[in-house]
């Protein structure tokens, strides 16, 4: 799949590539079968595969459907950091995915106060 990263200025907020205006989002939604507005809205899925495959992760992500694009493998060093007993698309990323990715993604990707599911 071709990435597609969007500009996008400190998180929590982006351009909207639709009005101009601020895009709020979370990197949740990247883990989310029903996140960016089911995939309607501005879907930045590549935003957070980005920043996983700057910091030496290999990810893969496709649509799910006419759902949402969703990252459904991270690998380290060829060893796989999604557990088999994740549910991808359903369950909530930080409680399957390791502690330095998630620190690792609140850090560069910070959601605004009280934006956090």
């Amino acid at each position: 799949m071709q990435a597609r990263t969007t500009k996008c200025t400190p998180m929590p907020s982006c351009i909207c590539e639709t009005c101009g205006g601020p895009y709020h989002w979370i990197w949740e939604d990247a883990f989310d079968k029903f996140g960016f507005g089911d995939g309607d809205g501005q879907v930045e899925t590549s935003t957070v595969a980005t920043l996983l495959q700057d910091a030496g992760y290999t990810v893969d992500h496709d649509y799910w459907g006419l759902h949402n694009d969703v990252i459904h493998s991270i690998k380290k060093d060829e060893i796989e950091q999604i557990p088999d007993t994740a549910e991808v698309g359903y369950d909530d990323p930080r409680k399957f995915l390791p502690a330095a990715i998630v620190t690792l993604l609140d850090e560069k990707l910070p959601a605004a106060e009280g934006v956090r599911l």
